[in-house]
């Protein structure tokens, strides 16, 4: 499958290398390719710059946001949560008209410290912003809640625990729930909160998430849902 990564970062690195071990047609959307593979400096985390790990994953090509978006059959959005709608903005409507869009972006604010707190909250979310900006395209909130590596391979953490899907197209979500097959996690593990709404539970999620974060000292952790069944 054609797919297209949105965002250079950790969490983008992680997804595309992913996609490609995989057997996918990747490649990965950036503002300025020339600037990103320019810059020397780590990124967050001390990630190594951009330019290090594309000499690793050759079969992973790096395009200006809105040619990324025209390649996917399905796009990913792995951009910073604050950065997200003005990448989509590049991006345009017309490269996303009709294709899922896997959002994983959380609108976070740091400028207070850890834990961050939400530029958007309880009666919104960042995934029912950009379905409302992006009316023909099919957005599904999903993986915003684990760690980027265990979005990837969830038996980094042992034993059952969830991930959640939200998104108001029933064959979207059933795209996602397949790319989430594909990345190893089982299918009752899979929740769907319903509607693009789901969202707000979601994203909110982050603020026990960084919290347990500080108490653990890891961010490899995820909790297991479990209900009563009879």
């Amino acid at each position: 499958m054609k797919i297209t990564v949105l965002g250079t970062g950790m969490v983008g690195r992680t997804l595309a290398a992913r996609l490609d071990d995989l057997g996918h047609d990747v490649v990965i959307g950036t503002r300025d390719p020339g600037a990103t593979l320019a810059r020397t400096e780590p990124g967050n985390m001390d990630t190594p710059p951009y330019s290090r790990w594309q000499q690793e994953h050759t079969g992973v090509r790096l395009l200006p946001f809105a040619e990324a978006a025209a390649h996917g059959q399905v796009v990913l959005n792995a951009v910073l949560g604050e950065h997200a709608l003005e990448a989509l903005d590049l991006v345009g409507a017309q490269n996303l008209a009709g294709k899922v869009l896997l959002d994983l972006a959380l609108p976070l604010d740091f400028s207070a410290g850890m834990p961050p707190t939400l530029t958007v909250a309880n009666t919104d979310s960042l995934g029912e912003q950009i379905q409302r900006a992006y009316p023909d395209t099919r957005v599904v909130k999903s993986l915003n809640t684990v760690f980027c590596q265990v979005m990837v391979d969830p038996t980094r953490i042992p034993g059952n625990h969830s991930i959640f899907v939200a998104g108001n197209d029933v064959r979207a979500k059933q795209a996602v729930t397949g790319l989430l097959g594909e990345f190893g996690w089982p299918a009752d593990s899979i929740i769907d909160l319903g509607d693009i709404s789901g969202a707000r539970a979601a994203e909110m999620y982050s603020r026990l998430y960084f919290t347990l974060v500080g108490a653990l000292g890891t961010f490899e952790l995820n909790i297991d849902v479990v209900r009563r069944t009879t």
